[in-house]
């Protein structure tokens, strides 16, 4: 038995690569999403200040609904792949932690960096976001809410906030998510910038 379960486990993963890498390749087909983003500066000419920050929330708005972000914050269990938010394959769930459950934790086939020759995307910590953070089906000014309330954001203030979005590396990999998909618009400079600008003017929502 202890020889046949290696052999078990590795064609478990084997077959995970081959199954990512089948709906990667749909990820090639033109998405029509805006890649485009425009930073903070864009809005000085908006005088009151409260609809300076909503129009910032709202550009940001480009990357948090953005299948880069969506598909790591699902509205079920379940992560979602591909431009379209297709069900992950093969079938995993969140699991305690968001780490996926025992014998298919996301680390198993998801690690450090991508995986390009298999198209497996990977960053460090890979991970789905907690269900009280699922945005998946929500409206921006939802998203918003959520966003600022400590009860569903993991306890976070709005500098916490601009802290993760500026300096976490899964975020950062929304712009770097390797061969076959399509990058979260802008930078993350430029987001991070949004969001920077949207909680000094006061973090209206929309």
């Amino acid at each position: 038995m202890k020889q046949i379960l290696p052999i078990v486990l590795g064609a478990m993963v084997l077959l995970a690569v081959v199954m990512v890498s089948s709906v990667s390749a749909a990820e090639d087909r033109p998405s029509g999403i805006s890649t485009q983003l425009q930073g903070p500066e864009t809005f000085d000419s908006i005088a009151d200040l409260n609809d300076r920050a909503i129009a910032m929330f709202v550009e940001a708005g480009k990357v948090l609904s953005h299948p880069r972000c969506v598909n790591c914050h699902p509205a079920d269990r379940t992560p979602l792949q591909g431009e379209d938010g297709a069900a992950h394959q093969p079938p995993v769930v969140r699991g305690r932690g968001g780490i996926g459950v025992v014998g298919m934790r996301c680390r198993t086939c998801h690690l450090a960096e991508n995986f390009d020759p298999g198209r497996v995307p990977g960053a460090p910590h890979w991970l789905l976001a907690p269900d009280s953070m699922a945005w998946e089906h929500l409206t921006l000014g939802e998203i918003c809410d959520q966003i600022k309330d400590p009860d569903r954001n993991g306890g976070r203030t709005l500098e916490d906030i601009v802290e993760h979005v500026s300096e976490d590396a899964l975020v950062a990999w929304g712009w770097s998510p390797g061969a076959g998909r399509q990058p979260a618009p802008g930078s993350q400079a430029i987001f991070a910038a949004l969001i920077r600008g949207w909680v000094d003017l006061g973090a209206a929502c929309p």
